[in-house]
């Protein structure tokens, strides 16, 4: 009983201590209420005497206060003063608009007054909740005056500020929490709201209206329902009116006023309310986006506000034309038939609106609306007047109603799919991100909520979807991919494959219309939804529609429409003149510059490519290639864009289509053989080509005539595209180009696990997880069986076949073919024929390189490379720059898939392919008359030549043969190739026999070092004494036998290769020597180069050959010290011949070719020939050219006797000189060289004696005609003549390295006669005076200097040259010497 007692007491207590808590809250509360109304009431009754006495120019600072007060107070504490506080902001709101409207200046009530009063009641309303309807229209009221001013009577943010007060009043709308109300159908947020956008989202504030009254339920009634279209009319108005104000509109307004509309359309929620005011707003929000296409800047392009336009559009349309609120009208014809098909869509736009606002809608008692004439000409502005008809008896429904019967869904879904069809398919292409993001989440929303009512727009919004799915960002694609897939799996509620499969047709029949329209990113838009279409359908969904023969013929021939080179007159004209190549373009050294370039693709297994071996090689033309590897990648990738084609991201879509094709006809073994009969559909247009000119040849037409017969141009770009066409299928098989589509097409999936389905209750709901279509990635994957793989070779060497067809590349392709030249129609034949040449070589080119990187090693094993290799050597010289980068690109493609890291090792191992078809063709130059640029090609860009130098030896044969008198009679335009191929086999000579001397000297030390090694040990067994080591030293001996018989094979291969060296030297020495003296500076040019590397060459070789004769000697001492006599067989197997003194006999022949070079006269050759001079004595040492200059020095010393500034008169010398039949005639008598051009010639010839002069090795050369040399070099010094100052200078400095005594005597004879005064006494008495040692001469021909070199022509004596050159000479050479 006690227990009891005590559990009551217990309880009793704790319910007192309740009550004081709540007391004390209560208390709290008072107090709380009671601080917050002190500060409200200064504030309130600032506004109030703000409003009793008006000022224009005044502000009271209460109000910026007050507005701060309300953002920082928490909404409980202000909702009990809602009322105090909301009564003074409406009166002077009241007193704002009626000042206004009255319209004097200056206002009663100032901007600056009216803003900050709608601030306060923007925070006001935005912390607090409406109480009761009467609140909520009153509220209403005042802000429907508000917002009926104009921007002529409000400012900006005035305005701005009225339509964020509604915002915030119908954002403020809660559920009442009645159970059974109709508010808590709806959530009242709109449908599509962005991730992390909280705009429009308000803390729910739940209460009970006075009296049980839902606010949110009388907006939805039709008692609202006039103020609820008059608000859809003036927001929408203000938005249009910032448009009309141009660039002064603000964006600001326009954004707040579509929020509000998206707010107001949440909050209704019903279709039944909504219904009546769709045209009116549908026409505005269509007119906002039909201004988006054009409008870019100003408040009608506003990115944020098309962004709001389209998601209100979207949102208004998922609640009246929801497929659930519209069950009852909806039958299956409408969701599953075709629907209505307007025959309307070329209409305009504004026709649209109008009709759109045509429809029926149903009026009564409009006499009993509870509005004023202002709101009803609101809603009829909204709404026209032609709307509103009589109502049917006995409809209970209110005044602004409309049955949303089955007739009034079809018109309404009809006129909406052509507003949106007009706008849609704009925006996916609009350039901001933000734009493209909310029209993914429209169609989202609209797919999943209005299937049915609109099923006319399906097909539209799959395509606007479509483009999205390739959208560059990946913010945008990724969604679009998922949202996709979900349509087109098993698991989706929307039967979308009918309408994939119509849309597909309609879009391959369309695609050429597009391409060749003006507008190329709608051509782009069209293509990447047939991409995305094809990849989403699967190969089998292809495979399919090209089963039929004529079916497929019909879409390839599409396709050859949309890529033929019509389309690059497509599109605008002034783009089109933009992307007119500039006049540079047309220079040969930018072009040179471009056909440099080496390969750098975007794929990766070829994207680090080394660079050629030779990285300062020089190109087939002579031209240096500074550095390789800066090249323009653009035009380098493989596969590239045709020439012909105009835009690269619409050719890149295009081109997707036919790798999908052609990879549709591969993913599975049972279509084996399809592949083929396909591909023999454009294959079929180059077979036509090939055999329209083997008729050509039959009948021996000329290039002319049949280029202009009908059709023939026509045919040969139509060959072109097809090529482009097959191309495009092939490498649609490589694994680079479905790792590319799968790339492209599941980017999404780098982040998730499984495709996303959007649930019911909203676009942008949080999605369900549904399969993952691993299906869409494997589908597409190339079957690997071997027969696919066999079949595959065999396609690909049918089309090589085609391409490799040597009627194709007679084809000529510039004017100065041979092929042209021999038909004798040069000038009439039209450059649009070499044009069209050059682009089908190109791509036929590229496509050899697609077909290695489709079969990696089988296009090796499978002789493809054997085939193809040498014709793109061939086309390495081509004139054309687009066919040499063509080249060049596939080559490091071949390659690459070869395993070989550069081109050169890739010729490297098919060399004997390679030279054996050069032999072959050499035989037969009428025939291929392009062989030598190949050898040259080969040779030069390659850079291998020293690596397969002994396969030379018998082209080399052949070269020398031609470059002989009869053979440049026969063809003299191939001397200037066929000289470039013997350079380069000159070079890979030279290269070579640089390393022959230090190998053979290393290999000599190591001789010498074995046989010191066996002479210590000889000398230790000469003091072992037992005999027990007897057998040791046989084995001994077979092994130091076996040894040195390794030594002599190894002597003999050094032996025999620098006879093969020594040899191809000889013989490009034997080809080049004749051509010295040709009249052609090209030729005589090229023929000086090769004749330089082949001393230096020959020079190298005889050095190599003193060190393997020294080797052999101590191999020999070996073999008799020995008795090794077994090895001698061995050793005299290499015994050499005559042939091992090479370079004084080949200089013997060479030196008068190059007096007859100089006595040529040509300045650019003779320059070079001096150069040449210098290099050869050198190496060959000056006594063998001791006499030489002494006979023939007169034809040098002569260039010297003249001055560059005077011209020499004619002589008998300079006679025209006896003329062979075959020789070209010869120049002018007159002196023809310049005075720039002689003055280099001069500075050559000083060179050559200061270089000979001042190497001990060839000064003898120019001991017997020191004192002429002498004397020549002392007159042009003393002339005084700039240009040939500093040279002369050296060449005095060299010569007094021979001779000091006379270069001195000679300077000192004119100084000291010239000067007067001031003469140097003898430093020794006894000595006479310097006058009576050189005593002045009685004549200027009486100098030393004149009767050592001669009399010259023009050099006269120049006082101060003659003082500079004594005192410089003087302080550098004689300084140390006893002269006075």
């Amino acid at each position: 009983m006690d227990a009891f007692n005590h559990l009551i007491t217990t309880n009793l207590n704790h319910q007192n201590d309740d009550v004081n808590e709540e007391e004390e809250e209560e208390q709290q509360d008072i107090i709380s209420s009671g601080v917050v109304f002190s500060q409200l009431k200064p504030y309130c009754l600032d506004l109030l005497q703000l409003l009793q006495n008006p000022n224009p120019t005044s502000f009271s600072s209460s109000i910026p206060s007050l507005v701060q007060f309300l953002h920082d107070s928490p909404p409980p504490s202000l909702q009990p003063f809602f009322d105090y506080v909301l009564f003074p902001l409406l009166l002077l709101l009241d007193a704002a608009v009626d000042s206004r409207k009255q319209n004097p200046k200056p206002h009663k009530i100032s901007d600056r007054v009216a803003e900050g009063v709608v601030q306060c009641l923007e925070e006001l309303l935005n912390k607090c909740y409406l109480v009761s309807i009467d609140q909520m229209v009153v509220l209403m009221k005042k802000l429907t005056y508000a917002a009926m001013l104009t921007e002529n009577e409000a400012s900006e943010e005035f305005r701005e500020g009225v339509i964020k007060c509604f915002r915030a009043l119908i954002e403020g709308l809660s559920s009442c929490g009645v159970e059974g109300c109709s508010c808590e159908e709806i959530n009242g947020l709109p449908a599509l709201v962005e991730a992390g956008d909280n705009r429009n989202v308000n803390s729910a504030r739940d209460y009970l209206g006075g009296e049980g009254e839902c606010l949110v339920s009388f907006l939805r009634s039709q008692s609202a329902s006039a103020a609820v279209g008059h608000w859809f009319s003036l927001l929408l108005k203000a938005a249009d009116n910032e448009v009309a104000r141009g660039h002064r509109g603000s964006a600001k307004i326009r954004v707040e006023a579509f929020l509000t509309v998206r707010g107001l359309v949440a909050k209704i929620g019903t279709a039944d309310a909504l219904a009546f005011f769709l045209p009116g707003v549908v026409s505005q929000f269509a007119k906002v986006l039909h201004m988006s296409k054009t409008m870019i800047s100003g408040a009608a392009g506003s990115v944020e506000a098309i962004d709001q336009a389209i998601r209100a559009l979207a949102e208004y349309l998922m609640i009246v034309l929801e497929d659930d609120a519209n069950v009852s009208s909806l039958d299956r014809s409408l969701c599953a038939g075709s629907g209505f098909n307007s025959n309307k869509k070329g209409s305009s736009i504004h026709s649209v609106l109008d009709e759109l606002r045509q429809l029926p809608v149903s009026t009564q008692n409009q006499s009993k609306v509870a509005a004023e004439n202002s709101v009803a000409e609101a809603v009829k502005s909204v709404t026209p007047a032609s709307e509103f008809q009589s109502a049917k008896p006995g409809n209970e429904k209110g005044a602004l109603h409309v049955d949303r019967t089955r007739d009034w869904v079809e018109e309404t879904s009809a006129h909406v799919d052509r507003l949106l069809s007009a706008t849609f398919p704009h925006i996916c292409l609009h350039p901001a991100r933000k734009v493209r993001q909310g029209l993914l989440a429209v169609i989202r929303g609209l797919l999943s909520k209005c299937s049915c009512t609109l099923k006319q727009s399906k097909s539209m919004f799959l395509e606007c979807l479509f483009v999205l799915v390739v959208d560059e960002c990946g913010d945008i694609s990724a969604p679009a991919q998922e949202f996709l897939e979900y349509l087109l799996s098993s698991s989706s509620k929307l039967n979308v494959q009918s309408d994939v499969a119509e849309l597909f047709s309609r879009l391959v029949e369309k695609l050429p219309k597009v391409v060749f329209g003006n507008d190329e990113s709608h051509a782009l838009s069209h293509a990447q939804q047939l991409l995305v279409v094809i990849y989403y359908s699967g190969p089998k969904f292809l495979m399919d529609h090209l089963q039929s023969p004529v079916t497929a013929a019909r879409f390839l021939d599409i396709f050859a429409l949309s890529l033929s080179q019509n389309s690059v007159f497509t599109g605008a004209l002034d783009k089109l003149m933009l992307a007119r190549p500039s006049s540079i373009g047309y220079l040969h050294s930018i072009a040179e510059l471009k056909s440099s370039s080496r390969f750098s693709s975007d794929y990766q297994s070829i994207v680090d490519v080394v660079p050629s071996d030779n990285p300062n090689s020089r190109d087939i033309h002579g031209k240096a290639i500074q550095n390789p590897s800066l090249s323009l990648q653009d035009n380098s990738e493989l596969p590239r864009m045709p020439p012909w084609f105009g835009s690269q991201k619409l050719y890149q879509t295009l081109a997707g289509i036919l790798r999908l094709v052609g990879l549709s006809l591969m993913t599975d073994s049972k279509s084996e053989g399809h592949m083929s009969v396909v591909s023999d559909i454009p294959l079929g247009h180059l077979r036509k080509l090939v055999s329209e000119i083997r008729d050509k040849e039959f009948t021996k037409e000329s290039w002319q005539s049949w280029y202009n017969r009908t059709g023939s141009g026509q045919l040969l770009r139509q060959a072109s595209t097809a090529v482009c066409i097959l191309n495009e299928m092939i490498f649609g098989l490589s694994d680079q180009a479905v790792d590319n589509l799968i790339r492209l097409f599941h980017t999404s999936e780098l982040n998730r696990e499984g495709v996303q389905a959007p649930d019911a209750k909203g676009a942008d709901a949080q999605p369900n997880t549904v399969e993952h279509p691993e299906r869409t990635r494997s589908i597409w994957k190339v079957s690997q069986e071997r027969v696919a793989r066999s079949h595959l070779n065999d396609c690909v060497g049918r089309i090589a076949h085609e391409y490799l067809s040597s009627e194709v590349w007679n084809l000529p392709i510039d004017q100065k073919s041979s092929l042209v030249q021999s038909d004798g129609e040069v000038e009439e034949i039209t450059l649009h024929f070499f044009h069209d040449t050059a682009m089908l070589q190109q791509v036929i080119i590229d496509g050899i390189g697609i077909f290695s990187m489709c079969l990696g090693k089988d296009f090796a094993s499978s002789w493809f490379l054997h085939s193809s290799l040498y014709l793109l050597l061939e086309s390495l010289i081509c004139s054309n720059i687009q066919v040499r980068q063509a080249s060049d690109a596939v080559l490091h493609v071949l390659s690459c898939a070869s395993g070989h890291p550069t081109v050169g090792q890739l010729v490297l191992a098919n060399a004997d392919y390679i030279i054996d078809s050069i032999c072959r063709q050499l035989r037969h130059l009428d025939l291929n008359p392009r062989v030598p640029n190949v050898l040259a090609s080969l040779l030069s860009y390659i850079g291998v030549a020293h690596k397969i130098l002994p396969l030379l030896e018998e082209p080399m044969r052949s070269v020398s043969q031609e470059l002989e008198i009869l053979g440049r009679h026969q063809h003299p335009v191939l001397t200037i190739p066929f000289l470039k191929a013997v350079a380069e086999i000159g070079k890979a000579s030279k290269h070579e026999a640089s390393s022959l001397p230090t190998n053979a000297e290393s290999y000599l030390m190591h001789v010498k070092s074995k046989v010191s090694d066996m002479g210590k040990g000889k000398k230790l067994e000469s003091h072992e004494k037992s005999t027990s080591y007897y057998d040791n030293d046989i084995d001994m001996s077979d092994m130091e036998s076996e040894q040195w018989e390794n030594l002599l094979f190894k002597l003999n291969d050094s032996k025999r290769y620098r006879r093969t060296v020594g040899s191809i030297a000889g013989s490009c020495l034997t080809a080049a020597i004749p051509l010295l003296a040709s009249m052609k500076q090209e030729e005589c040019l090229v023929a000086l180069n090769i004749v330089e590397d082949g001393i230096v060459t020959l020079g190298k070789v005889e050095e190599a050959y003193r060190h393997e004769k020294e080797t052999k000697e101590a191999i020999e001492e070996v073999i008799r010290s020995y008795s090794l006599y077994q090895l001698q067989d061995t050793l005299d197997a290499a015994e050499e011949g005559t042939d091992e003194n090479r370079l004084l006999p080949a200089m013997n022949k060479i030196w008068p070719f190059l007096v007859a070079c100089v006595r040529n006269k040509n300045p650019v050759a003779v320059r070079r020939c001096l150069s040449v001079i210098s290099s050869v004595v050198l190496i060959c040492g000056g006594d063998f050219f001791s006499r030489r200059f002494h006979t023939d020095g007169p034809h040098f010393w002569k260039l010297l006797t003249t001055s560059p500034l005077q011209k020499k008169p004619f002589s008998k010398e300079d006679r025209t000189p006896l003329q062979l039949p075959y020789r070209s005639a010869p120049t002018s008598s007159g002196d023809s060289m310049s005075e720039i051009s002689n003055l280099k010639v001069q500075v050559a010839v000083l060179n050559m004696i200061a270089h000979l002069s001042q190497n001990k090795r060839s000064t003898s050369a120019l001991q017997i005609v020191l004192k002429k040399v002498s004397g020549l070099v002392v007159g042009i010094a003393f002339s005084g003549v700039k240009g040939l100052h500093d040279a002369s200078i050296n060449a005095l400095r060299g010569l007094a390295s021979i001779d000091s005594d006379l270069i001195w005597l000679l300077l000192a004879d004119v100084y000291y006669a010239l000067k007067k005064k001031d003469l140097p006494s003898p430093p020794i008495s006894g000595l006479p005076q310097i006058s009576k040692i050189l005593p002045p001469p009685l004549s200027p021909k009486g100098y030393l200097y004149v009767q050592y070199g001669g009399q010259s022509f023009g050099f006269d004596i120049d006082y101060p040259s003659v003082e500079t050159v004594f005192k410089k000479l003087l302080s550098q050479i004689f300084t140390n010497q006893l002269y006075i």
